[in-house]
């Protein structure tokens, strides 16, 4: 049975619809990751599910159970937030503790499951301290350790890593990934990096305006994505966009050059051709498109070039240790495979 399932859910605020009938269905024990834009919707979603808002319409289930009107302490979850939200008077151990505070275990019971937490957090040597005395890193643990004392049946985490320095949420992100591979509960995660989502999630929910783009694992978003919008969110730097009309079999870009393709559209369609900048490179037999490289982003093993073609600036990469010089002329080149093709009205994936 699924631990979470989403029917049909529509969000009004007043007069104006933010969510327009999301469905999904996550199974019991998975990392399901909800990324995309300021205002799309996610952390609205996320409120629905923990009961912090009502729906419109539709139905959410827990467990097979609707909990539509159900407070959120009945829906068996446990919300971690963007700010921590842990009692700054209170030790680790009390605030942990705190999460057991309606619970019906005995005082033995409650101690040993503190424990039992603590030690899977690696902080038994920190009970005994209070907030002030610990790094950003140990705070958000101790928010965690507090939604895990209670054993949900879902975690919910909210944007949980957007406070800490970069260092910090790359060893974050993995505490939470090995975290949720030791105890298996099932999580949503609500972020609008797309790099958390693609090194966290079992499957990725992409949204946008309040309606879901994909749903799908970081390998199937990134390689095939649904439409130009998933495109070019998920990847960094961007796929790039570039315009061709069918011919013949063939792809044509402008004067430039031909894919060849076994798409089932008519000649004289215009479409976009989408390729991903490590999959676009200098050289090779299968010429895409040409140009004067404008700017130079060395990252060490390799170097972005940004290239000023008849199609508009593209990105490509080069290798690192000798890339092209700005100004050279430079011929782009990109396996068939590696090629993406969308309807340039709807923006939808053509196959």
């Amino acid at each position: 049975m699924a631990s979470l399932v989403l029917r049909d859910i529509v969000k009004k605020f007043d007069n104006t619809e933010v969510l327009h009938g999301l469905s999904l269905s996550v199974e019991d024990g998975e990392f399901v990751v909800f990324v995309g834009p300021s205002g799309c919707g996610k952390s609205t979603t996320l409120r629905l599910i923990a009961g912090l808002e009502e729906t419109t319409s539709g139905e959410i289930e827990i467990e097979g159970r609707l909990v539509n009107h159900l407070e959120p302490k009945d829906r068996n979850i446990a919300m971690v937030f963007q700010n921590y939200a842990i009692y700054p008077h209170m030790t680790v151990r009390k605030n942990i503790g705190f999460g057991l505070r309606t619970s019906k275990l005995s005082k033995a019971d409650k101690k040993a499951r503190l424990e039992e937490v603590a030690a899977t957090l690696d902080m038994t040597e920190l009970l005994g301290r209070k907030p002030s005395q610990l790094s950003g890193g140990q705070r958000q643990r101790v928010a965690i350790g507090r939604a895990m004392v209670r054993d949900p049946a879902v975690f919910l985490f909210d944007e949980p890593l957007s406070n800490l320095d970069a260092q910090l949420r790359t060893q974050m992100r993995l505490e939470i990934k090995k975290l949720h591979q030791r105890v298996g509960n099932t999580i949503i995660f609500v972020t609008h990096d797309q790099v958390e989502a693609m090194t966290m999630a079992d499957r990725i929910v992409i949204m946008k305006d309040g309606y879901i783009q994909q749903v799908g694992t970081p390998a199937e978003v990134y390689h095939k994505p649904a439409n130009t919008f998933v495109a070019q969110f998920i990847g960094a730097p961007s796929m790039n966009m570039l315009s061709g009309e069918v011919a013949g079999g063939t792809v044509r870009l402008g004067s430039e050059s031909e894919i060849e393709t076994d798409l089932a559209l008519e000649d004289g369609r215009p479409v976009l051709i989408g390729v991903r900048p490590e999959d676009l490179y200098p050289g090779g037999a299968d010429i895409l498109v040409w140009g004067q490289v404008t700017v130079r982003e060395p990252l060490g093993p390799e170097t972005l070039i940004y290239v000023g073609t008849e199609q508009g600036e593209v990105i490509a990469k080069a290798d690192g240790r000798n890339p092209p010089e700005v100004g050279e002329q430079v011929k782009l080149s990109a396996q068939p495979e590696s090629i993406h093709f969308f309807d340039t009205i709807t923006g939808e994936a053509l196959t």
